[in-house]
């Protein structure tokens, strides 16, 4: 569903607070300010839960222009001084500069490069950036495709064919002699398979592997899973769990360039689009979060999906620049 481009809806009130934020947090406030600001806050319960929303909002965006960091040059979150601004300084572009300001300072101490935010990821033979796929085959008869921000890198042994997911996730094929499996390092685990087809996803710790056909040997430890198609298995530092029955379908639907959704809580979806979608998404409405989504999206038009979560859920949408969206 096609949705047009609609400008933020404005909040008198809200704006007057972030004014007096960005007041705060980029100038040399006095106690006269202190003051002006406690009046204005008296002046009705509205004001005063304005200001605390102002802030919240702030400082949200504040932590999402750090994680941008990892993920962007500063070129894409810092406007250089040396373009001449094209309207004057309002209140969401001020505080768009301060948020950079923060991000700025992350970046001397991890410095993105335009590539991957760790030394391991840097070193991965093969990687994707946001909203990126790529087909690769790592041995003649060993293929991977690459989804979104994935790294990958090449450690075979006489032995075996061995890769290493690094992070990201990777749809795998592989047609080996039993003798000579293929190896995937994800995690703290190890995915073994000789005649098989799987997914294979490992984001903050976490690794779940799908087996789509055949059969996947996953291990953690002194502990072994053996997966058959339709099903899968999570391992991170709590351990390996039991094995589940899934749609596999739904699984793989990011190589058909989909999303699919049951029953999943607004937050996890954002945290899925956020993978592919350039800028940052947040919630700042804990009861928006819950709310569960049914539905498929397509990868290429996920321009669309703040305006559907406007549409369909009511939120409030805060665009801030750096690409921060804020769902209130």
């Amino acid at each position: 569903m096609t949705v047009p481009n609609r400008p933020p809806k404005s909040n008198p009130l809200l704006d007057e607070a972030l004014d007096w934020v960005v007041r705060l947090k980029t100038d040399e406030p006095t106690r006269a300010d202190v003051d002006a600001l406690q009046r204005w806050r008296e002046q009705s319960p509205a004001h005063d839960a304005a200001f605390k929303k102002a802030v919240q909002l702030f400082r949200m965006a504040s932590v999402a222009a750090r994680e941008l960091a990892d993920e962007q040059q500063a070129s894409d979150v810092v406007v250089t001084a040396s373009q001449p601004p094209p309207r004057r300084l309002t209140r969401r572009i001020m505080l768009g500069g301060a948020i950079a300001a923060a991000a700025a300072g992350y970046m001397i101490v991890r410095p993105p490069l335009g590539l991957w935010p760790s030394l391991e990821e840097l070193s991965a033979d093969y990687r994707t950036g946001k909203g990126e796929h790529r087909k690769v085959a790592v041995a003649p008869d060993v293929s991977l495709e690459l989804n979104t921000q994935t790294s990958v890198a090449l450690r075979s042994t006489s032995d075996e064919t061995r890769i290493e997911l690094i992070s990201g996730e990777a749809s795998v094929a592989a047609k080996l002699s039993p003798s000579k499996p293929l190896v995937m390092l994800a995690g703290n685990g190890r995915i073994s398979a000789s005649q098989a087809d799987f997914n294979a996803r490992c984001l903050d710790g976490v690794v779940s592997v799908t087996c789509l056909d055949g059969v996947v040997t996953v291990e953690q430890n002194d502990r072994t899973v053996q997966l058959h198609k339709a099903e899968q298995v999570t391992y991170s530092s709590a351990g390996l769990q039991q094995s589940v029955p899934v749609d596999a379908v739904q699984v793989t639907a990011w190589q058909a360039g989909l999303l699919i959704f049951r029953d999943r809580p607004l937050a996890s979806v954002v945290d899925e689009v956020n993978r592919y979608r350039p800028g940052k998404i947040i919630i700042a409405n804990a009861e928006l979060k819950r709310r569960l989504v049914n539905g498929t999206f397509q990868l290429d038009k996920l321009g669309n999906f703040v305006d559907q979560v406007e549409q369909l859920f009511g939120a409030r949408i805060t665009s801030l620049p750096g690409g921060v969206v804020l769902l209130s």
